[in-house]
């Protein structure tokens, strides 16, 4: 057990899990049906040498997680849309899916949430947004928040952090760095620098479209429970999936151009 220090910095990161505070040098996290599948992935990946990611310290006097805190900045900035910066974060993605080969895909305890029907192949991270990803000196180094990680397969892990990043997304609906950007061309120097296959390439547009309906469906039924879903849900959450799914329909061809 880690004791707990009084000293609490709310910590602003993901949409989804409140009461996140860093302690000195560590994160307290509440805990979810999803923390010991979790915790297992996150000691498999400090067993492996993979060094982007927390590492599991315990439990603190409150039942909360403790975590080891990553230094650096998330969010989008100067640094985070060069391409320079997507390209390094497709290559750390892969470098992540890559050492979570050998852990067991068919624990219990994930967290449900949107998928292909393809079998799984890696333990997805499946919330890699800006601010889930940790920058040091302009380069991306650390992938935080792991609550929603589930076994999934390297593409749909791909789709889902081009959600974001690209970003595949109306431009009303992009953060002002990166409303005018070549949207192709972003996701053809994130697929070079992951390695995603030619035929992964031809995929990537209908897996993009099944991720936004799954995705859709998810967030309503969660949003019917409260809390956090039902708070990201009012503010326009199925409507920005729908205008994304309008602009992918827009500009497919050129994406295909892109990739193909």
């Amino acid at each position: 057990m880690v004791a707990t220090l009084l000293h609490e910095i709310p910590l602003q990161g993901g949409d989804v899990t409140d009461g996140v505070v860093r302690v000195g040098d560590t994160v307290r996290r509440p805990v979810s049906t999803s923390t010991p599948a979790v915790h297992a992935l996150l000691r498999h990946l400090e067993a492996v040498g993979f060094d982007g990611a927390p590492r599991v310290i315990g439990m603190d006097g409150l039942g909360r997680q403790v975590l080891s805190f990553l230094p650096g900045s998330t969010g989008v900035r100067l640094e985070s849309v060069r391409d320079e910066a997507l390209g390094r974060l497709g290559g750390l993605l892969r470098e992540y899916h890559d050492a979570t080969l050998g852990f067991p895909l068919r624990m219990e305890g994930w967290e449900g949430g949107s998928n292909e029907d393809r079998a799984p192949e890696v333990v997805g991270h499946c919330d890699l947004s800006p601010g889930n990803v940790v920058f040091r000196a302009g380069v991306p180094y650390g992938l935080i928040d792991f609550d929603l990680a589930r076994p999934t397969t390297r593409l749909f892990d791909v789709v889902t952090t081009l959600r974001h990043w690209a970003p595949l997304a109306d431009p009303v609906d992009r953060h002002p760095l990166l409303r005018n950007v070549d949207v192709g061309g972003r996701v053809r120097s994130f697929c070079d620098a992951y390695g995603v296959t030619a035929r992964e390439r031809r995929l990537l547009v209908e897996v993009a479209r099944v991720r936004f309906q799954r995705s859709y469906e998810v967030m309503r039924s969660r949003a019917a429970l409260g809390g956090s879903w039902a708070r990201m849900w009012a503010g326009g959450a199925g409507e920005r999936i729908r205008r994304a799914v309008a602009w992918l329909d827009v500009h497919e061809d050129e994406l295909h151009a892109h990739l193909v």
